[in-house]
């Protein structure tokens, strides 16, 4: 059997906060335990909010930590048309539209209805589909056909932290009709990061629990593309002073600036659970 690949995946559209490091530090362990490789993609997809600056920053907290990747980084703004041809997939079988709803539109047309992220629930077709022809318009899975013509018995092996294999059964229908393209973008994170993860071979997916719900969706499109299913191993979150989970829209404290402070690398490990050195100053809790 061949190694096991994982990937660390941030996106450079801010400084990398300690929430980030746990997850690279999650898979780097579990590369090292398994005999695995651990990739280093770059999901820079939005050209308006990614910044070079960042990926740079991200490299040199990476290499402060300790973590060693694979040479070969994929960024994905240089692999736009793997999107397109996963997009015409779908489309060729009429399981994609446009569709040119603002939020305000959808949250009329479904009030009070939210998807998992917290965002209104597009649970049908384009609310003004008249004008879809006449502007930008965004392209969304049709998920009520999605759901018919997709494996019927849709579920991923989720392992969590630990070693206890539980089988979640996926229900891609709490997203709704979810964007695949949006406007002006080449693809959604949905749609880039299933066809990521098959093309770099990527056989086991840690990330945090925020994005346990996705997992549906992921599977679906898998499903759908006749791709194969990563193991899922999704892990606790960091969470800042106030108790809310660190995020970069909050402002959470960059690597950057405690490394500036004097907190070592071995602190930041130590103080995540990766080191039986003590972890100094830095005290960190968990969700």
């Amino acid at each position: 059997m061949s190694s096991p690949i994982f990937r660390f995946a941030p996106t450079p559209n801010g400084l990398l906060h300690l929430g980030h490091a746990y997850s690279a530090l999650c898979n780097a362990e579990a590369a090292r335990r398994t005999g695995g490789k651990l990739l280093l993609r770059i999901e820079d997809i939005d050209p308006l909010r990614c910044k070079r600056e960042y990926e740079d920053a991200i490299y040199e907290d990476m290499a402060w930590l300790g973590i060693a990747f694979d040479p070969n980084v994929r960024r994905q703004s240089e692999h736009f048309s793997d999107y397109d041809r996963a997009l015409a997939s779908l489309q060729a079988r009429g399981l994609v539209y446009p569709c040119v709803c603002t939020r305000g539109d959808i949250a009329l047309r479904h009030p009070g209805q939210s998807d998992p992220d917290g965002a209104p629930l597009h649970a049908g077709r384009c609310a003004v589909g008249a004008r879809a022809a006449g502007g930008p318009a965004a392209i969304r899975l049709d998920m009520a056909r999605a759901r018919r013509l997709a494996p019927q018995d849709l579920f991923w092996r989720e392992f969590g932290e630990g070693f206890d294999e539980r089988r979640v059964e996926a229900a891609p229908e709490a997203w709704g009709d979810v964007v695949l393209r949006g406007k002006g973008r080449p693809a959604a994170y949905h749609l880039a990061v299933v066809v990521d993860d098959a093309l770099q071979g990527v056989g086991e997916v840690v990330r945090g629990r925020d994005l346990f719900p996705s997992t549906s969706v992921h599977r679906l499109l898998q499903g759908l593309l006749g791709l194969e299913a990563p193991i899922y191993r999704h892990h606790r979150l960091v969470l800042d002073a106030a108790g809310e989970k660190m995020s970069k829209s909050a402002a959470s404290t960059p690597l950057a600036e405690l490394r500036d402070s004097g907190i070592s690398a071995a602190e930041v490990r130590a103080a995540l659970g990766f080191a039986s050195v003590g972890a100094g100053r830095l005290r960190v809790a968990f969700s």
